[in-house]
């Protein structure tokens, strides 16, 4: 009974901003001697504090009612975009206001194939500079070391917990290193099941991509699959507008194609997380490199063309091995016939999935996300175009995602943030260690 008072006054406190016994005694059903004690207890552990008194102008009749809020600087939330060429990470408060942020492109790509050894030192590399990255942008928030909300042997009492005194911590409980890391969310282009892990696919990519994050990273740490996360962002950012957001997929179509699924307001996961994987485009339109992606398109075809005997002015130029999707983007917008081209045939292709994904999944949105949202609109002109040619009503609505390359790094908090909603102590296992010198406004990146 005890874990479950604070477990409700911790979700209510993370679903509200300053509230009275009599608030937190309406929304939880519990007692206001109970509601004033846990409330008590937690404010000791630091998981609350007192709010300042409300202001209406009139003056104050006797004395004010109580007010508490959430200490949302009592812990670090970190969202985390483990692509091939690029990592990135976002420090959060408890509120998932933005604390920090770092980026890293990495100088070699994992390594792939039959070479086991050079794969697995480039993993390595690979973890290592996750790790740092992390370390960095956890320094930056003023987050001390990773939280244990296991304990240990599985045994750990979360109820009682909250009233230990941190053990790196002073006499009082107040710790020297920092908020601490209560968890990590990873996103990896990969499958990923339910233990975070990803099969041994796909000539070695899945596994260089997630190499073991679960267990490898500090702290507890959730892996997801990359399209899965921006399905999540870009779910919560549509539901924020008022849109349906219940039946949708969201495309990661940079290198390659894959997609995040949600129907029924459900994401869709599959054997081993493979939902959303798109290997079968290599069946189904007659490619076998028909899961790459828009850039990985735009290099191929353009070149194929030029092999052909096309010419383009801008494109020709170009020595083969320079040549880039940003090429022919940027040569379709100065009006080049072979470019313009190009870009049609990646819009009949969009077009050609997104049907698929419709009439397969009954899902009647398809999102582009990613850094390559901020140029697709000329093809997603050209797949609107095509889509009452290939397919019959309904049609999907096709729409390019206006958040960005951080799309996964969202989706990420956005999962850190509903696991903490759903079951707080799970996360707020021990005490915070409370900076002495809490971030101001003058030092946060948000």
């Amino acid at each position: 009974m005890r874990r479950a008072n604070r477990q409700a006054l911790l979700q209510h406190a993370l679903g509200a901003e300053a509230f009275t016994a009599a608030d937190a005694m309406a929304a939880t059903g519990l007692t206001r001697a109970t509601v004033l004690g846990v409330c008590a207890e937690l404010e000791q552990a630091g998981w609350l504090e007192e709010a300042p008194a409300e202001r209406d102008g009139a003056a104050p009749r006797g004395r004010p009612a109580r007010r508490f809020s959430l200490r949302a600087q009592a812990g670090i939330l970190l969202a985390v975009d483990a692509g091939e060429h690029t990592l990135a990470a976002r420090a959060a408060d408890l509120r998932g206001r933005e604390l920090a942020a770092e980026r890293l492109v990495l100088e070699d790509a994992p390594l792939v194939g039959d070479d086991l050894e050079a794969g697995a030192a480039a993993a390595e590399r690979r973890l290592e500079a996750l790790r740092a990255l992390l370390d960095r942008v956890s320094a930056r928030a003023g987050a001390g070391s990773p939280v244990d909300a296991a304990g240990t042997g599985g045994s750990h009492d979360t109820a009682d917990a909250v009233d230990a005194p941190a053990a790196a911590g002073t006499a009082d409980g107040r710790g020297a290193g920092g908020a601490p890391r209560l968890l990590t969310v990873v996103g990896v282009p990969a499958p990923v099941d339910a233990e975070g892990r990803s099969p041994s696919g796909d000539a070695g990519y899945w596994p260089a991509m997630n190499p073991g994050l679960v267990d490898a990273l500090d702290g507890p740490v959730l892996v997801e699959n990359d399209a899965n996360l921006a399905a999540l962002a870009e779910r919560a950012h549509l539901a924020l507008s008022g849109a349906d957001a219940d039946h949708l997929a969201a495309l990661l179509m940079g290198e390659r194609f894959g997609a995040g699924l949600v129907v029924d307001g459900r994401l869709l996961r599959g054997a081993d997380g493979g939902a959303g994987e798109m290997r079968f485009l290599e069946t189904v339109l007659g490619d076998p490199r028909g899961a790459d992606g828009v850039a990985a398109l735009a290099r191929r075809w353009a070149l194929e063309a030029l092999e052909a005997g096309e010419t383009s002015a801008a494109l020709s130029a170009l020595p083969a091995a320079e040549l880039g999707a940003k090429d022919v983007f940027a040569a379709a917008r100065d009006g080049d016939k072979l470019a313009r081209a190009v870009l049609e045939r990646i819009g009949d292709r969009l077009a050609r999935i997104a049907m698929i994904l419709s009439s397969l999944i009954a899902v009647d949105t398809v999102v582009v996300a990613g850094a390559i949202a901020e140029a697709i609109d000329p093809v997603l002109e050209h797949a609107r175009e095509a889509l009452p040619r290939i397919g019959t009503p309904p049609l999907p609505q096709l729409r390019a995602s206006s958040l960005g390359r951080d799309v996964v790094v969202r989706g990420a908090l956005e999962l850190a943030l509903t696991h903490l909603r759903e079951d707080p102590l799970a996360l707020l296992a021990t005490d915070p260690v409370q900076d002495p010198h809490p971030p101001t406004e003058g030092n946060r990146t948000s």
